[in-house]
């Protein structure tokens, strides 16, 4: 019997929860240590400058501009903030590349799941090897077809499947025009969080749980 191939792209909720028996729980300890941590950081003020500026862009254009101007004049800026490449830790931010990895589903039938994420934070300095964490973009609202969720939480599920048998939680985030979402991945529970909205003051709270989850990495590759 040949694979069953499934593209990040093409995956849902539904189908993940179905095919894989994830199920969402509304208070994963692994998320809510993360937001307490980002509550306990504190951006210097050149970094407020820089969100600020970031922003002020943003709001004058995110009704017109498409996925890559988002990603190239506010995604990316906020993302840099956080330094996530440490070549000393070894681990990387990466763009559109391919991770593909095996998972078995619940009639014991063997999947591959595959994509290349917008973002990836993984080990490895020039290229990635073992994910901690995936992101997924959209400019618009909805788009005609996707589901940022289920590509975000399908490319999480390959990463667990590549850092088997870690018990540690995956890390991702998606992206629908100016509004964040933050999620967990951790066994079979996924969680995600209530929406952060860029273009008001919770920009300040991306940023915080950004520079969060850097400190989270930095612990794991220690």
């Amino acid at each position: 019997m040949a694979q069953i191939e499934k593209s990040f792209n093409d995956c849902t909720l539904v189908y993940l929860e179905k095919t894989f028996g994830l199920r969402q729980v509304y208070n994963a300890l692994d998320l809510i240590e993360w937001q307490n941590l980002a509550s306990k950081i504190a951006l210097s003020d050149f970094e407020k400058a820089e969100i600020n500026i970031y922003q002020e862009q943003l709001i004058d254009n995110i009704l017109h501009w498409n996925e890559q101007e988002l990603s190239i004049h506010f995604i990316g800026p906020i993302l840099s903030l956080a330094r996530f490449t440490s070549p000393e830790r070894r681990f990387n931010i990466f763009a559109e590349r391919l991770i593909s990895a095996t998972v078995e589903n619940l009639a014991n039938e063997t999947i591959q799941l595959s994509g290349k994420p917008d973002g990836l934070i993984a080990t490895g300095y020039r290229e990635p090897e073992s994910p901690f964490f995936c992101f997924t973009e959209y400019k618009k609202h909805r788009e005609p077809s996707g589901e940022p969720e289920g590509q975000c939480l399908s490319s999480l599920l390959a990463g667990q499947a590549l850092n088997y048998p870690s018990e540690k939680a995956m890390y991702g985030c998606f992206v629908i025009g100016r509004d964040w979402y933050f999620m967990t991945l951790l066994g079979k529970e996924y969680c995600i969080s209530q929406d952060f909205s860029s273009a008001t003051d919770d920009v300040l709270k991306i940023a915080t749980m950004l520079k969060a989850l850097k400190e989270i990495i930095t612990e794991l590759t220690a």
